[in-house]
C-alpha cells in the first residue's frame, strides 16, 4: 500500500491542520467544518494527479479546444458521521461522483476492548471504478478495513484511495497487512506515533464527528 503524506510539504494544509488541532479554534464548529472540507478539497486535487486521462474536444465560440480530461469513474464514499465535511470537500471537485455511505461506530466490551459494528451502508456498483473513501481519523484502523471490505461486495474497485487527515502510526501498518497494497494508496496529512489504551490518538485532536457536530450521548 502507497502511504502519501501531504503534511510533510509546506502549504496551506498545514494551516488547515493547526487549526483543527488547536483546542481554542476547536470550539468554533462552523469552522473545524470548513476546515475539513478544505482538506477534502486539497486530498480531491492531489488525487486528480493519478487518474486515467485522455484529450478531447471542446468546442468554444471561437474554435476548438483540445483538453485533456478525467477517464476515470469515481465513487465517493465515507464512514457516518465525522465524515461528511470531509466527504463535501471531495464533491466539491469530483461534483459528478457517485455516492456510497457506511454507518460504522466502536461498540465497546468488557475494559478497553471494542469491535466495529456497521448498521448501514449504501453503495453502487464499484466494478472497474475509483474508489475514494473517506474518514477524519484512522485510530486502530480497523473501521477503515470494515468498511473497505463492506463496500467491496458491491464490486472490486480498479483503485482505491483512504483519505484520513489524522492517522496513527499503528493503523497504517494494520492497513498495509490488512488490504491489498497494489489496489490502494492512503492520503494522510499527519500520522502520529501514540495510541492510548483506549485507542486515541495522541496528539491527535479530539473526536472530530463531536466537534463537528456536537457531543453525543
Amino acid at each position: 500500500m502507497k502511504v502519501i503524506n501531504l503534511g510533510e510539504n509546506n502549504s496551506v494544509l498545514n494551516n488547515f491542520m493547526a487549526q483543527m488541532r488547536d483546542k481554542n479554534v476547536q470550539k468554533d464548529r462552523m469552522r473545524f467544518r470548513r476546515n475539513l472540507e478544505r482538506l477534502g478539497e486539497i486530498f480531491a486535487y492531489e488525487i486528480s494527479k493519478t487518474l486515467d486521462y485522455s484529450t478531447k474536444q471542446v468546442v468554444t465560440p471561437l474554435g476548438i479546444a483540445n483538453v485533456p480530461t478525467a477517464d476515470s469513474q469515481i465513487v465517493a464514499a465515507t464512514i457516518l458521521r465525522a465524515g461528511l465535511p470531509l466527504h463535501q470537500g471531495i464533491l466539491n471537485f469530483f461534483d459528478d461522483a457517485q455516492n456510497a455511505f457506511v454507518a460504522a461506530y466502536r461498540k465497546y466490551d468488557k475494559g478497553d476492548s471494542f469491535h466495529i459494528n456497521i448498521e448501514y451502508a449504501s453503495s453502487p456498483d464499484l466494478t472497474g471504478k475509483t474508489l475514494i473513501l473517506a474518514d477524519t481519523m484512522l485510530a486502530t484502523g480497523a473501521s477503515l478495513v470494515i468498511a473497505y471490505n463492506r463496500l467491496c461486495e458491491d464490486g472490486e474497485p480498479a483503485h482505491t484511495h483512504l483519505v484520513c487527515p489524522v492517522s496513527s502510526a499503528d493503523a497504517v501498518e494494520h492497513l498495509k497487512k490488512s488490504l491489498p497494497g497494489d489496489k490502494v494508496t492512503l492520503w494522510v496529512a499527519a500520522i502520529d506515533e501514540e495510541l492510548t489504551s483506549h485507542s486515541y490518538i495522541v496528539p491527535g485532536l479530539g473526536d472530530a464527528g463531536d466537534l463537528a457536530y456536537g457531543d453525543k450521548i
